[in-house]
Formats: structure tokens, sequence, C-alpha cells
């Protein structure tokens, strides 16, 4: 039995394409859903609108107050702020006690790249075929998940007249190499940087094997079937390759180098020459109530890490690597 055809059945191709035109013209112009174009421009600006409030509020308004406290005498309570121009500034770098604490910075600077060193061999290393190679990255990487605090009452013990180093020399009969590790000022310094090697070279092996494991491992091959040594390797396929994040690390070091803190003040309060640019900065804020002094020296260590950046942005550009 057959009936005639209804009028949806009816329609044709022309009347579909006549509707979706239709449709299309009752749009609103600029997108779909109906959502105007200067909505949907709008729509990442307000995901950012929080963000961006918060750094603004916690970051650049505090940084803001700081360079404004550096030109005032305020001791931290006061709600008067006297104007005193750059004396503050003078005063850092005039003050014999305050030069010195950038002498104590030295020490650490240049532990820095011990510390970089023994990082960059112990992941040249474990990128190749090792036993046991997660074990020795899980050796290497504890130190620097231990809490600083933690980590300076272990070798304060450890460094301790009698302590563990001490009592390991006697045993090995190396008494003539006793010392006041944290007693001496000729010897302390060092002391401390040692121990801040042994924290955060961790941190570096970790950023130094990410790199070299990001190598393209048919370039070894490649490398191996011409001849080339685990030396050649490293200097003409690894050094290249890692180049930014040795950039990176140096940049850290200085910064880190600056800003020590927790290793000192735990282990000698920042006496015995031991006195840091952070432990002195602290110190000028909470004990003398030099709050204006303080904050000029914290701006110091920003400018400071501000210049060295740009300059090693300058004399060591990063430079796009191809070793394929």
């Amino acid at each position: 039995m057959t009936t005639a055809p209804s009028s949806l059945q009816a329609s044709t191709p022309a009347a579909a394409a006549a509707d979706g035109v239709a449709r299309t013209a009752r749009r609103r112009p600029g997108g779909t859903g109906g959502a105007p174009a200067w909505s949907r421009r709008l729509t990442p600006y307000l995901f950012l609108l929080v963000p961006l409030a918060l750094l603004v509020l916690l970051t650049y308004v505090p940084v803001a107050n700081m360079f404004w406290y550096s030109v005032t005498d305020w001791d931290g309570l006061d709600k008067v702020k006297n104007f005193v121009g750059p004396e503050n500034y003078v005063e850092v770098f005039t003050d014999p006690d305050n030069v010195r604490v950038f002498w104590v910075s030295l020490y650490y600077f240049g532990a820095s790249f011990v510390q970089m060193a023994l990082a960059l061999y112990f992941a040249t290393i474990l990128s190749f075929k090792v036993r046991a190679k997660n074990l020795w990255k899980g050796i290497l990487f504890f130190p620097y998940l231990i809490n600083g605090v933690a980590i300076g009452l272990i070798f304060l013990n450890f460094l301790k007249p009698g302590g563990g180093l001490d009592t390991v020399l006697l045993t090995a009969g190396l008494e003539s190499l006793v010392q006041q590790w944290t007693g001496d000022p000729a010897v302390a310094n060092y002391s401390l940087a040692a121990v801040s090697v042994w924290r955060y070279m961790g941190l570096n092996f970790v950023m130094f094997l990410g790199a070299i494991s990001s190598i393209n491992g048919e370039i070894y091959e490649a490398a191996e079937i011409d001849g080339a040594t685990r030396w050649h390797q490293f200097w003409h396929i690894i050094l290249p390759s890692i180049r930014p994040i040795l950039g990176l690390s140096f940049i850290l070091a200085i910064s880190g180098a600056l800003s020590v803190f927790e290793i000192p003040f735990v282990m000698t309060n920042g006496g015995n020459g031991t006195e840091t640019f952070v432990i002195r900065t602290i110190w000028m804020a909470f004990n003398r109530n030099t709050v204006g002094l303080a904050s000029a020296m914290a701006v110091v260590l920003l400018v400071i890490v501000l210049l060295v950046t740009w300059l090693q942005r300058r004399l060591v550009p990063e430079r796009e690597v191809d070793l394929t």
C-alpha cells in the first residue's frame, strides 16, 4: 500500500540548502554559539586576571615597597619614614662589615663550579650504560630532598670536635688533618661551602642528566662508528647540546652564592667569619632595626643577579644546536 509523500518527505536538496543559509544569516556575526567576537577575545584575559593580580600583589608591590624603603631610615616600626636618598647604598659599599660578606660569597661561588663539575661528571657517566644506574641516581639526588636545617644539624655534629669526621681521620691515622672545622675562621668557610656542594649537587645533576638524555642516541652510534672516544663524544656532542643548561646553572651559581643562608645560619649563626650576605641583611633588619639599610642590601642583591644574568646573555648568547 502506497501513500502520498508528506511535506517533510517532499523536501529537496535545494530547500535544505536554503534552510542552511537562513540559519547562518540568523547567527550573530563573529562565531558559533551566538557569542560575540569581543567576548571570545576577552575570555583568555579573564582566566589570567586572578594569577596576574596575585603576581602584582605578592611580587611587584613588595619589590616596589623595598625600593622605597631602601631610600629611607625606616626602623620597621615607626610610621614615619624619612627620606635619606642614597645614604643606605653608600653604607652598603663603605662599611667594612658589609663589604666583608661579599668576600664570603666568593667561597660559595668557587664551590659552585666544583659542584657543577661533579654534577656534569656523574651525569655524563650515568647517561651511558652503567650497572645499578637508578640506584646511583637516587643516591646523588637524595641530599637535595633533605631540608636545609636538617642538613645543617647533621653536619654540625659531623664536623664538631670529636665528631664523625675527626673520628674517621683518627682511625685512619691522619691526626695531622684534624681541624676546628667550623671554629677556625681560616677553615670554616671551606667546610660550609663543601656542605653546600654536597646538598645542591643533586639539582645540577638532574638538570644535566635530563639535558644529556634528550640527545638522540643515534648520534652516539654514528660517532662511535667514526671512531670517536667518550671524551670526543663529551666535548663535541654533549657540551654543545647542554649549553643552555650550563648557562642557567651559572646564573643559579651567582644568585646562590649571594643568597646562602640556611647552612651557615644553622651551623655557625654567622660567627667565625662565616656571615653571608643574607644573614647580614636579616641581622640589619631585625637586630639592628635598620630596615631601610637592609632593603638597600636586598636591592643590591637583586641588581647584581640581574646584571650577571644580562652579562651572561650578552657574552654567551643562546644558540640553536642542530646535531641531526
